[in-house]
């Protein structure tokens, strides 16, 4: 959810730059564009499926935010010279393309601090200890998909933990035969360096 926040944060800085704008330069078009964005946001933070219309932006196919960011995008470079234009633009359509060819990674870095408070909290709820490497070996080994990856989101356990036999939760879950929580495991775990 941290994408949908900061697409937020983003539209109202920039609602309160337009305003200031407008009042100035009588530039209603560009506090216009601003306003679609806005909303845009709100709708994607309000869509049963945000981060496929966080996507689905991402990937140019909505028609309203791309006009209004072309718009936007033609006032503020419009006396910039051209070499410096396209490579503004360029840089715009590289981070897009990034977010969209590595969602896990986007994933993983907009983890928020909030998600994390939000996991211990119902692990705290469902009797667990957030900070419990033993009670997180145990959800995997019952196949426990909720608490894993409730423990994964809290992130206070190392998830390379082993039992007293020297069984990680990765190789637990890989015996039992639950792939998906053996792939959110694996995708977990920290890289090795």
């Amino acid at each position: 959810m941290k994408p949908i926040r900061t697409l937020l944060l983003l539209a109202l800085v920039s609602t309160s730059m337009a305003a200031r704008a407008a009042d100035d330069a009588q530039d209603w078009t560009a506090f216009g564009h601003v306003l679609t964005l806005l909303q845009t946001a709100v709708r994607i933070g309000a869509n049963p499926y945000p981060d496929q219309a966080m996507a689905d932006l991402l990937a140019g196919r909505n028609h309203e935010a791309n006009q209004a960011i072309a718009s936007l995008f033609a006032g503020a470079t419009a006396e910039m010279p051209d070499e410096y234009r396209q490579r503004v633009a360029a840089i715009g359509r590289d981070i897009a393309s990034f977010a969209l060819q590595h969602p896990a990674a986007a994933a993983a870095a907009t983890m928020s601090a909030d998600r994390s408070l939000q996991a211990r909290k119902d692990l705290t709820a469902m009797g667990l200890h957030y900070y419990d490497e033993g009670q997180f070996l145990d959800a995997v080994k019952r196949n426990d998909q909720l608490a894993a990856e409730l423990f994964i989101a809290g992130r206070g356990v190392n998830l390379d933990a082993r039992t007293w036999t020297g069984r990680s939760a990765l190789d637990i879950a890989r015996d039992n035969g639950n792939t998906k929580l053996a792939e959110l495991i694996s995708r977990s775990l920290p890289s090795v360096r």
